[in-house]
């Protein structure tokens, strides 16, 4: 065997271990139980075909005490259809402590049964669930447990346009089901098939979620997807139909076919309702915009409106209609509502098309549902269902949890992160060192040392050779092109598993393979590069900003264009280990710098971009975030007059209350439903929850989202979605001079007049210590305290706001302009 078919042998090897190897095409859909019963759909020529399977399932274990005398197999016998006996154990390769038995059943229940009653025994207390025994067995979910034994994946020899996709997004008389009703539904598909459904009357409402059910299974897609589907329209269409006792028959023929919901922590440290429907994968694209702003930190906002149009997906013709009118609209123009409601359901398909490439990828990837890899993270969610798949084809035993690693190696401390100066800066660069955790653990092979196989280094070399082909045939494809398209999102799911492999190292106790010593040992290297670069820059006069592994920020000389900032980058990156590389990300025309991870950047286009909790939050008031914006733009600019006549029609405004209550509400999403806040609730009052007391509401859950405000004498006031504004206008009835009857679009609350009014002042407070206070780094400590008080008085020790200037972040004056060191 010659070297380069060695090679080539070792290859396929690992191919086969990051992708699967069975050759089965088309898998859609798979729906597994623990009685080892799978339902798999494929998609092939055009058609659906069901196939039922069985399968053993399995888990691993450390220990074989809470089973009875059992049958062992062979550690090297691994043909599951072997074994026909109802339970048995293997003896894997690994040393005491590890996982080394794999026990296996016709039936998960009746082994589960078995090991809760012999854990119970042994630890003299009664045990419920395996989930308690972690550090004893390890198991997956059943259709985990199938793709990991069969080495099948979905989607294999498809493209991403080969999927039957269908959106649907309700329209509702309110955003609350126990408020209000759904009133209309758009339909589309991916097939070019649009469809509206309509209910005028609250009487047509269980028989439009009848139809719908019918459509969609006539329609018999592959994916059903919406924006906030978790969130929304699932909820909301799962309550309806509860109260109207009308069964949601959602799923494909010959299978469970209702709507099954269940209670989990999702990817995102929330937890939220997840949805599940046999034969169909659901998928959110509200997970992959999260998903896409954690790398980018660019959008504006996570709703459909703004992120379609950050994207450029919204149509010149699209329809805008404000939330709360559009029941209203609907009654006096339905069908403007219909045109608004399937722009929507375009947008989402848009969406999809745009941020779903690498989702789709990854699930031919991972042993995953296409819908649990499109939400699931990176590290536990990815990269350790690859691992453990190649363990169990191998016969090998897993690691035990390390437990004692921080004792031992100290706490991980996390990724290199500096903040080297604060102000504005003009004309700034942003070089990232590609990848620079993959590269350092590939440069300097450093892997988990409990991977005795070795597959953690196999996979990110493999990973990183089959990116790069893909990145190049990707750039080579004709642009916009489906060939092009299904490179960039194959090259990206690889991205984001490369990326994943070094905070799964440094997860301690949560991760089978982690290895808090390989971890530390990458990020001290890590800083040891970061600071080279820095000492570089510093020494060709530049100016560092801000420097952490996603990349460098400093202010080059005014006169610098593009081409000697490249060659200036290209320089630095020659003094770094073979195999990390230094690469130009972006140029832009100001910086400020406000904390770290924290900033504001002015592109050279007039495009302002705001990164990080401080300098944007879910819960802030839209006045506050509106000023905010402005203000650094003019930071940027240096223009302070502008910033300092901002601040005083902001404040003039609040002091007149010319803004209307939306404009001053805060927006929070629930985490106590009424029962667990109503038993907390003498220890310490919450506002978004004694706003919905104070405006009568006795019941709400978990999750839903609250607008509120401070009313003038110091009472949360709840402003429902559906109102913008609280004030004794004409449609609204007033009882008497002491309360009014305010109307959302399905319910009528009643407020003390008292609180008709917000608390101008407080809101004034407010925009000083919580949004101008942002500004303070930009300025002299006395030009800031001149430029944002309160009163409007002037005094006699004020200088003229044209002599103010900005804090300016500069270069080293004489600063050598750059050619390129290779001319």
């Amino acid at each position: 065997m010659t070297a380069n078919t060695e090679v080539s042998t070792l290859a396929h090897h690992h191919d086969k271990m990051l992708f699967g190897w069975d050759p089965m095409p088309g898998i859609v859909s798979i729906w597994a139980t623990r009685t080892g019963k799978a339902l798999i759909w494929q998609r092939q020529d055009g058609q659906v075909i069901c196939t039922q399977a069985s399968f053993r399932s399995w888990l691993f274990a450390r220990t074989l005490e809470d089973l009875p005398q059992l049958p062992v197999q062979s550690s090297a016998l691994l043909s599951w259809e072997m074994d026909h006996s109802p339970v048995s154990y293997r003896i894997l390769d690994g040393s005491a402590g590890s996982f080394q038995y794999l026990l296996s059943a016709r039936d998960g229940r009746m082994l589960e049964r078995m090991l809760l009653a012999g854990a119970s025994r042994r630890l003299g207390r009664q045990v419920t669930s395996l989930s308690s025994l972690w550090e004893d067995y390890y198991r997956v979910g059943p259709v985990e447990q199938y793709l990991m034994q069969t080495g099948r994946v979905f989607f294999r020899g498809m493209a991403y346009d080969d999927l039957h996709r269908l959106q649907f997004d309700l329209e509702t008389t309110s955003l609350d089901p126990s408020q209000g009703r759904i009133f209309l539904v758009a339909i589309r598909d991916n097939r070019g098939h649009e469809q509206i459904l309509e209910a005028p009357t609250p009487k047509e409402e269980g028989s439009l979620i009848t139809e719908l059910c019918a459509l969609i299974r006539c329609l018999d897609p592959d994916i059903i997807e919406n924006h906030n589907l978790f969130g929304f329209d699932l909820p909301f269409l799962e309550a309806r139909a509860q109260t109207l006792h009308v069964p949601l028959l959602l799923g494909r023929s010959g299978a469970p076919l209702p709507l099954e919901s269940f209670d989990e922590a999702g990817a995102y440290r929330r937890k939220r309702r997840r949805f599940s429907i046999a034969g169909r994968e659901l998928i959110d694209t509200l997970d992959a915009v999260r998903r896409y702003d954690f790398v980018a930190r660019s959008l504006p906002s996570y709703r459909l409106k703004e992120v379609a149009r950050y994207f450029g997906l919204a149509s010149p013709e699209r329809v805008y209609l404000e939330g709360s009118k559009i029941y209203e609209t609907y009654q006096q123009d339905p069908d403007l509502v219909c045109r608004y409601a399937l722009d929507d359901v375009r947008e989402v398909d848009e969406l999809s098309r745009r941020l779903m490439g690498a989702a789709f990828a990854l699930a031919g990837m991972a042993p995953r549902r296409y819908e649990r890899v499109a939400s699931a993270g990176p590290a536990m969610g990815i990269l350790e269902p690859m691992l453990v798949r190649a363990y169990l084809r191998a016969g090998a035993a897993l690691p035990p949890y390390t437990a004692g690693q921080v004792e031992r190696y100290g706490q991980h401390q996390g990724g290199a992160s500096y903040l080297l100066a604060e102000g504005v800066a003009e004309h700034v660069v942003k070089a990232d060192v590609a990848s620079l955790y993959p590269s350092l653990i590939r440069a300097f092979r450093i892997g988990p040392k409990c991977d005795h196989l070795g597959v953690f280094l196999h996979f990110l070399d493999r990973l990183t050779e089959l990116r790069l082909t893909h990145k190049r045939a990707a750039r080579d494809a004709p642009a916009g092109s489906m060939e092009a398209n299904q490179h960039d999102g194959t090259q990206a799911a690889m991205k984001t598993v490369i990326n994943a492999a070094y905070g799964y190292l440094g997860a301690t106790s949560m991760a089978l393979f982690a290895d808090l010593e390989a971890a530390n040992e990458i990020t001290r290297r890590g800083r040891a590069l970061l600071d080279g670069i820095l000492t570089a820059l510093q020494e060709r006069g530049m100016m560092p900003i801000e420097a952490d592994t996603d990349g460098v920020y400093f202010a080059v000389p005014q006169e610098w264009d593009e081409e000697q900032e490249r060659a200036l980058v290209k320089e630095v990156g020659a003094i770094l280990p073979e195999g990390v590389k230094l690469e130009y990300e972006a140029r832009y025309a100001a910086m400020f710098s406000h904390a770290i991870k924290n900033y504001a950047l002015l592109t050279y286009s007039g495009e302002v971009i705001v990164r990080g909790a401080a300098m944007r939050s879910s819960r802030s008031e839209p006045y506050g975030e509106r000023f905010l914006r402005q203000a650094l733009r003019w930071v940027m600019q240096g223009d302070l007059v502008k910033v300092a006549h901002g601040y005083q029609e902001m404040l003039q405004a609040l002091r007149t209350r010319s803004l209307p209550a939306s404009d001053v509400a805060t927006r929070l999403r629930l985490t106590k439903d009424a029962r667990t806040y109503f038993a907390s609730r003498t220890k310490q009052k919450e506002a978004q929850y004694e706003a919905l007391l104070e405006a009568g509401r006795k019941q709400w859950k978990s999750g839903e989202h609250v607008r509120f405000y401070r009313a003038f004498n110091g009472v949360p006031v709840w402003l429902p979605d559906d109102i913008d504004d609280i004030s004794p206008l004409e449609e609204h009835e007033e009882d008497n001079g002491e309360t009014l009857r305010v109307s959302s679009l399905s319910s009528t609350f009643r407020y003390s007049t008292d609180l008709l009014v917000y608390d101008s002042t407080y809101y004034q407070q407010v925009l000083l210590h919580s949004y101008a206070e942002r500004l303070r780094v930009a300025l002299e400590p006395e030009d800031f305290l001149q430029l944002f008080r309160l009163d409007a008085q002037t005094s006699f020790f004020d200088r003229p706001i044209e002599q103010m200037q900005v804090r300016w972040i500069r270069c080293t004056p004489d600063v050598p302009v750059l050619t390129d060191p290779h001319d």
